[in-house]
């Protein structure tokens, strides 16, 4: 089983080119139904087990994975057997994949957390003193909401990722790939503040923690925590929700749809579209707020 888990690791690395954190993510979730699979059993999963795996106990799985995950979980567990066992077939392991025959759940639909413009205002425009952590922190919100970037994104820009002249960014999303972005004029002066009294390190990583080191995606998650519990913002807010509330006030604004696919480097316009839904949410709000025969105002 593990020679098989090996050769599926380098396939999704080489052939598929994705990230690291993906291809650890499809090791979960085959471990985790390799363990359901031994307590079913009896036996540890095996290559002749897996070729034995039948319709009847997917299902099982799929019913005790509904009792303890979110449907979008249930969802990607289920995508990751289904390219594990497309793997085998070509591989001559399995004559068939029994998961084809099982219907996966409807994704979820949600609309994702947003700041309002006068949340982003108050994030970003209350001033800091001259605390080199603070201006430092100032700058990653500033960057994050000015680019949509994602919190890994952030973590990776080396100091020659950015080019505060042009007021433009080189980023390295998901699959390795490379896009570049427009950053706004009062994001590059939070950054090149930054920049000036930045420790010279050998790191080449453009956020540092205290240590000198590059910053992590949780102390980049803890840190905005931090700064929205000082100014008395919702705590709820992650690195991702400025990522929506980019996408969602350039939308607001008249943006373009393929325009901010681009920006936030998407593979699929329906992932993108999503943002639609949140735009007429807000247009409704406003609607009900000002319209005097809205549902609000109805007796």
């Amino acid at each position: 089983m593990e020679h098989y888990l090996t050769l599926f690791c380098r396939h999704l690395e080489v052939e598929r080119n994705l990230s690291i954190h993906t291809i650890n993510a499809y090791l979960r979730d085959l471990r985790q139904f390799g363990a359901f699979v031994a307590q079913v059993r009896g036996a540890a999963l095996d290559v002749d087990s897996l070729a034995q795996v039948d319709v009847l106990l997917l299902r099982r799985y799929l019913a005790s994975l509904q009792k303890e995950c979110k449907r979008s979980s249930v969802v990607r567990k289920l995508s990751s057997l289904k390219t594990f066992y497309r793997f085998l077939e070509r591989q001559g392991v399995v004559s068939s994949s029994p998961i084809a025959a099982v219907m996966a759940p409807r994704r979820q639909r949600y609309l994702p957390t947003v700041l309002s413009a006068e949340q982003t205002g108050t994030l970003l425009d209350t001033p800091v003193n001259n605390y080199p952590q603070l201006i430092r922190d100032l700058a990653i919100c500033e960057l994050l909401y000015s680019c949509g970037l994602r919190v890994s994104e952030l973590a990776g820009l080396d100091m020659d990722s950015i080019d505060l002249e042009q007021c433009q960014v080189r980023v390295v999303g998901k699959g390795n790939k490379e896009r570049i972005l427009p950053v706004g004029r009062t994001a590059c002066r939070a950054v090149r503040l930054y920049v000036e009294q930045r420790p010279d390190r050998e790191e080449q990583g453009l956020f540092l923690n205290y240590r000198g080191g590059r910053l992590t995606t949780r102390s980049i998650q803890r840190l905005l925590k931090c700064r929205l519990l000082q100014l008395n913002l919702p705590t709820d807010v992650t690195p991702h929700a400025l990522r929506h509330s980019f996408a969602t006030h350039l939308l607001d604004a008249g943006a373009d749809l393929r325009v901010i696919q681009e920006l936030l480097g998407h593979a699929s316009l329906s992932t993108t579209q999503r943002y639609t839904s949140v735009s007429f949410a807000h247009l409704t709000n406003v609607y009900d707020r000002a319209h005097p025969r809205s549902r609000k105002k109805r007796p």
